[in-house]
C-alpha cells in the first residue's frame, strides 16, 4: 500500500500532480519498467518522461527506507521501556534520517563512557542540580557526593563527573546538534595537508599539500580528490567551524545565569565541543558533502555512459578489425555483417619485425576475401601508426579506415562473457572481435562490459558503489530500450536489459531461437519458456522482429495498439504497409477518431511517428574522423599549435581529448568556451569532433593542457 502522504510530497517535490504521482507508483508497484512507462503508458501518468519516473521511484525507495528507521526506533524504545506518546510523535513526523538519529540519540546503547561512568558513580543529581542554574552554594551540594566508595575523592572529582554527564546532555540534545550542524553547512572550511615523509610518494596529489576552501563550495571532483588522497594515506583532512562561534552558539542555549553553576556548564560545553560534538559532526558532515560529491560524480559518470551507448553505429557491414601492437603484432579478425567471427590471424607491420610488405598483402587479401566493407583500428598502443599503415594500402575499392575507443575491451576479452562465446580463442581474439562489432553497434557491444571499465567519468571507484551501479543500469536499460532490439540477432547481455525480460528469459529466448530459427513473429514470443503475458506487455514493444509479416513487428507500436492501426487503415481503405509507406494516407487520418478511454493522443501520436519510420534509430549517423597526420606521439606537440580531436571523456572539471598520441589532453572547463560555463555538458558531448590548441605538454608526467578558446 501507497503511502498517500509520500504522494503528496513527492508531488510537491517535483512539482506535478499527486495522481502522477500516484499512477506511476501503481505501475511500478504491478511490476512495470520505468521505459514501459515512459513510452506505453502516457494516458496515466499524463507523459512523465523518464526522468521523472526514475526520480518519483527513487524517491519512494528513498521514504520507504526512512519509514523502515522508524520502525527500528519504535522497536527499540518498546523494548527499553522508555517510548512516550511525545517521543513516538516526534519519531512519526520527522522528515529526515538525520531528525530520526537526533531523536534516538540520547536512548541509543551505548558503550562505557566518561558519562556512563559517572552516572553509576551516583553523580547524575548532581548534574541535574548543576543544570538548573539554581543554587547559589555550589561546593556544599557538591560536597554531599563525595564517597570513598564511589571512587569520589573530592568535591573537583564530584564537578568534574557531574560535567561529563552535561556534556553528554548537550551532545544529545537536538537543538545543539541542530544549531552546530547548520554552523558546518554554512561555514565549514575544508582543509588539506599532506602527511610527513610523503611529498615525492604522493606527488599526485600536490596541488592539496597545502589547501583550504570553504566546505560548500568545494565542487565534488574537488572533494572526492581530497578523500581519495586521505584513503591512501597521502593527506590528512580536517573539516572545521571557528570553536569560538560554535561555543558561543551553544552557551546562548544553555546558559541561563551568571553563577558558579552556569560557570560549570560553560566547562561542560567546551569539553562537550571538543571531544563529542565537533568529532561528530564532522563525521557527519563528511558523510554528507561525500554523498553529495558522489552524486554529482554520478551524474556525469551516467551522461558520459548515456552518450557512448547512444554513439552513432557504422550498422551492419563486413567488418575487418584490428587490435594493433608492435612486437606482438597486429591481431586482425574479419568479421560478417552479423559480427560472426570468420577469419583471425596476426601480422607485424611494425618494429620490431617491419614486415609490412607481407602484412599489406594480407590486409588486401583479406578484403577481398571477406568482401570487407570497413576496417576498424582500436586506438590503443600503435593505434595510430597502424592507421597510417593501413591508409597506405591502395586497395580496389574505397575502404573506410575508422579509429575505435577500444577502453574496456581487455575486459570484455577475459570475461566470463568472451569466453562463452569464443571458448576455443584466446583473450588477443577476442579484443579483435569487441573493436569491430562496437564499430558496427555500440550500444550491443558495450553492453557486455561492466560500464566501469569502459573508460567515462571521473572518480567511479571512489564514489557509493551501490548508488553507482543502480545509475548505470538504470542509463543501460534506457539506452537498449529506447533504441529496440533485434529479437533474431541480439546477445543474451543485450536481450537481459529489455524491458520485462532478464537474465534468464534472456536465454529462454536464445535457447527457442536456436532450436527453432529465427521468430516470425512477436505473437510467437508466448511460445518461449515463461514468456508470459506480464513479460510480453512490458518487452514486446521493445523488441523488433526484421522481415516479420506483420511490418508493424519491427516498429515500436506496442500490440497492444495493433487493432488502432488495424482500423486506421481500413479507415482509409488501405493496407498496413500502404499506411506505412503512403504519406498521403497516414495525412487522411483523424487522431481523435481513434481516442478511447484508454488510448489518448499521446500514443496516437506516437503510433503515427513509428508508421511514418517504423523500427528508426534514434542515433545519429556516424560521422567520420581522422586525426593530423603530422601528429603521432606526444613528443610532436608544441605549445601554440591547433589539431582535430575527438571528445572522449567529460568531468565536471572538463573534458578529455583525443588527438591521437595515446595520451588524452584535458580542456579544462575554464578553457572550454569564451564566457563562463558551469557545467562542460552544456559545451560539448561525448565523441564530439573538436578543434584545441596546446597550450602546455609535461612529457614527463604525460599531461597535455588544451583549450577550444578562440579557436576556429
Amino acid at each position: 500500500m501507497i503511502n498517500k502522504n509520500y504522494i503528496h510530497k513527492i508531488a510537491q517535490e517535483l512539482n506535478i500532480t499527486p495522481k502522477q504521482v500516484q499512477n506511476t507508483a501503481l505501475l511500478m508497484e504491478e511490476g512495470a519498467s520505468i521505459p514501459f512507462i515512459a513510452r506505453y503508458r502516457k494516458e496515466i501518468t499524463e507523459s512523465l518522461d523518464e526522468i521523472i519516473i526514475t526520480k518519483i521511484r527513487n524517491r519512494l525507495e528513498q521514504l520507504n527506507e526512512l519509514d523502515k528507521k522508524r520502525e527500528s526506533i519504535i522497536k527499540s524504545l518498546k523494548e527499553q521501556e522508555k517510548l512516550t506518546d511525545e517521543l513516538e510523535y516526534q519519531i512519526n513526523t520527522a522528515s529526515s534520517l538525520t531528525e530520526l538519529e537526533d531523536i534516538y540519540l540520547p536512548f541509543r546503547p551505548k558503550r562505557k563512557t566518561r558519562a556512563t561512568i559517572a552516572k553509576a558513580k551516583g553523580l547524575e543529581p548532581l548534574a541535574k542540580i548543576i543544570m538548573s542554574q539554581n543554587t547559589i552554594d555550589l561546593e556544599t551540594k557538591a560536597f554531599q557526593f563525595i564517597n570513598e566508595k564511589n571512587e569520589i575523592y573530592s568535591i573537583e572529582e564530584a564537578l568534574a563527573g557531574a560535567r561529563d554527564i552535561i556534556a553528554e546532555w548537550i551532545n544529545e540534545t537536538k537543538s545543539s546538534r541542530s544549531k552546530i550542524r547548520n554552523l558546518f553547512l554554512k561555514e565549514a572550511v575544508i582543509q588539506s595537508k599532506i602527511k610527513k615523509g610523503k611529498d615525492i610518494e604522493g606527488v599526485k596529489y600536490k596541488t592539496y599539500f597545502d589547501w583550504d576552501e570553504k566546505l560548500m563550495k568545494a565542487p565534488s571532483h574537488r572533494i572526492l580528490a581530497m578523500f581519495r588522497g586521505e584513503n591512501e594515506s597521502f593527506l590528512k583532512i580536517k573539516i572545521s567551524i571557528p570553536e569560538e562561534k560554535a561555543i558561543e552558539n551553544l552557551e546562548r542555549l544553555f546558559i541561563k545565569s551568571n553563577n558558579d553553576s552556569a560557570e560549570q556548564v560553560k566547562m561542560a560545553i567546551k569539553d562537550c565541543y571538543k571531544r563529542l560534538l565537533h568529532p561528530s559532526m564532522e563525521t557527519e558532515i563528511r558523510g554528507v558533502v561525500k554523498e553529495k560529491a558522489d552524486e554529482d560524480a554520478i551524474k556525469v559518470f551516467a551522461e558520459n555512459l548515456r552518450q557512448l551507448l547512444l554513439a552513432p553505429p557504422l550498422g551492419q557491414k563486413n567488418i575487418l578489425s584490428i587490435d594493433p601492437g608492435f612486437k606482438s603484432g597486429c591481431k586482425i579478425v574479419c568479421l560478417d555483417k552479423q559480427g560472426k567471427l570468420l577469419h583471425n590471424e596476426t601480422i607485424y607491420p611494425h618494429p620490431p619485425q617491419r614486415d609490412t610488405k607481407q602484412a599489406m598483402h594480407k590486409i588486401i587479401s583479406l578484403v577481398n576475401a571477406y568482401k570487407i566493407e570497413a576496417i576498424a583500428i582500436g586506438n590503443g598502443t600503435a593505434g595510430r601508426e597502424t592507421e597510417n599503415f593501413i591508409r597506405r594500402i591502395r586497395f580496389e575499392k574505397d575502404i573506410t579506415a575508422i579509429m575505435v575507443n577500444e577502453s574496456g575491451a581487455s575486459v570484455y576479452s577475459a570475461s566470463s562473457i568472451a569466453r562463452e562465446e569464443f571458448p576455443e580463442y584466446d583473450v588477443t581474439v577476442r579484443g579483435s572481435v569487441s573493436i569491430g562489432r562496437r564499430l558496427m553497434d555500440p550500444l550491443a557491444e558495450l553492453v557486455k562490459i561492466d560500464p566501469k571499465s569502459i573508460g567515462v567519468g571521473q572518480y567511479q571507484h571512489d564514489v557509493n558503489q551501490a548508488a553507482l551501479n543502480k545509475s548505470l543500469e538504470d542509463v543501460v536499460v534506457s539506452c537498449v530500450n529506447s533504441v529496440g532490439v533485434e529479437v533474431n540477432t541480439a546477445s543474451k547481455q543485450l536481450l537481459t536489459h529489455v524491458s520485462g525480460v532478464g537474465s534468464s528469459l534472456a536465454q529462454n529466448i536464445i535457447n527457442y531461437r536456436n532450436k527453432n530459427g529465427a521468430f516470425k513473429s512477436r505473437e510467437e514470443l508466448k511460445k518461449v519458456t515463461r514468456f508470459g503475458d506480464k513479460a510480453f506487455e512490458q518487452a514486446a514493444g521493445f523488441l523488433r522482429i526484421h522481415n516479420a509479416q506483420n511490418p508493424l513487428d519491427v516498429s515500436a507500436v506496442h500490440p497492444e495498439s495493433y487493432n488502432i492501426v488495424y482500423k486506421m487503415a481500413e479507415k482509409v481503405n488501405s493496407s498496413i504497409d500502404d499506411l506505412i509507406k503512403n504519406k498521403e494516407l497516414r495525412k487522411k487520418i483523424i487522431l481523435n477518431e481513434f481516442i478511447t478511454p484508454a488510448v489518448g493522443l499521446p500514443t496516437l501520436n506516437d503510433i503515427m511517428q513509428e508508421l511514418a519510420k517504423p523500427g528508426r534509430d534514434p542515433r545519429k549517423k556516424l560521422d567520420f574522423f581522422e586525426f593530423d597526420k603530422e601528429i603521432n606521439k606526444i613528443e610532436d606537440l608544441k605549445s601554440g599549435i591547433t589539431l582535430p580531436g575527438i571528445i572522449t571523456n567529460i568531468t565536471a572539471f572538463g573534458a578529455f581529448v583525443d588527438i591521437g598520441v595515446h595520451q588524452d589532453g584535458l580542456v579544462h572547463i575554464s578553457q572550454l568556451a569564451n564566457e563562463y560555463i558551469s557545467d562542460p555538458n552544456d559545451i560539448v558531448k561525448l565523441n564530439q569532433k573538436v578543434t584545441v590548441k596546446i597550450l602546455d605538454v609535461d612529457i614527463e608526467r604525460k599531461r597535455i593542457q588544451l583549450s577550444m578558446k578562440d579557436v576556429e
